[in-house]
């Protein structure tokens, strides 16, 4: 062997200006793939190879799947007030959690933000715009339909389904500023109470157990349990106070609708 071969070392060029260039190309068009930032590099004039160029883009790991976050439009924060009177501003939110076997469940929870009073809790393994809309059809049959519902900014309420589902009941969406549950807060307390009260407190073998002990949980929490921001009175005792009863009758009981109890035939 020839001692200068032996002794010959390498000398790689830096990369830093090619790095520079493929971090901006990214930063710019996030949807660009090799071929796109290779042609651009070439149309701006540089010369490297494409072997060259897809060595460093590859070690920059831009030949990964990047997931583009979802851009919602601008949220204005809104104060988080009692409405001034009953069925005026609903809450909604979803829950998730799972049977014994691991499998996962949801459900929607539906409060009035007046009392407090749970409207209903939807539960299914998969819980759409389109279900979610079908319930609220039936909700508003039995129980009227509501000035505005608060939500956060999750598929199901951002949806064409449900924003045209508001707009054809002229119902006023009051979307909270994304990372900001707070803005939600009478739900979300709600929400406490039923994951402390029920979904932690127990072990569901089906969806059937879950639907029948949270349906005698709702007609406790609306007719039975103490709620501290109304004076430790439920919800429905509250109701029945406001509407200037002498004496609220803590015997009577009212379904969620306080109408008709029966669930809907196709959800």
């Amino acid at each position: 062997m020839e001692r200068s071969s032996y002794y010959y070392q390498s000398h790689r060029k830096e990369d830093t200006e090619l790095i520079g260039c493929l971090n901006e190309l990214s930063e710019k068009h996030p949807s660009y793939g090799f071929k796109k930032m290779f042609y651009s590099l070439r149309n701006q004039g540089f010369g490297w190879n494409h072997k060259k160029v897809y060595r460093v883009y590859k070690k920059l790991e831009l030949n990964l799947l990047r997931k583009c976050r979802r851009r919602l439009a601008s949220r204005e924060r809104k104060n988080l007030e009692v409405p001034s009177s009953y069925n005026e501003v609903w809450s909604m939110d979803f829950m998730s959690d799972a049977l014994f076997n691991s499998r996962r469940f949801r459900t929607l929870n539906i409060i009035d933000d007046y009392n407090r009073e749970a409207i209903w809790i939807e539960i299914g393994l998969s819980i759409g715009a389109m279900h979610m809309t079908n319930l609220l059809d039936w909700i508003v049959k039995e129980r009227g339909k509501p000035k505005a519902i608060r939500t956060d900014n999750g598929p199901e309420f951002t949806s064409s389904v449900f924003t045209n589902w508001c707009h054809k009941h002229r119902v006023e969406i009051r979307y909270i500023q994304p990372g900001k549950p707070t803005q939600n807060a009478f739900i979300e307390r709600f929400n406490r109470s039923y994951r402390t009260e029920v979904l932690d407190a127990r072990i569901f073998n089906n969806l059937v157990e879950v639907r029948e002990i949270t349906a005698e949980w709702l007609e406790h929490y609306n007719n039975k349990r103490p709620h501290e921001s109304l004076g430790n009175i439920s919800p429905t005792q509250y109701l029945l106070k406001k509407e200037n009863s002498t004496t609220p009758d803590s015997s009577i009981e009212f379904s969620p609708f306080q109408q008709n109890s029966s669930t809907p035939k196709t959800l």
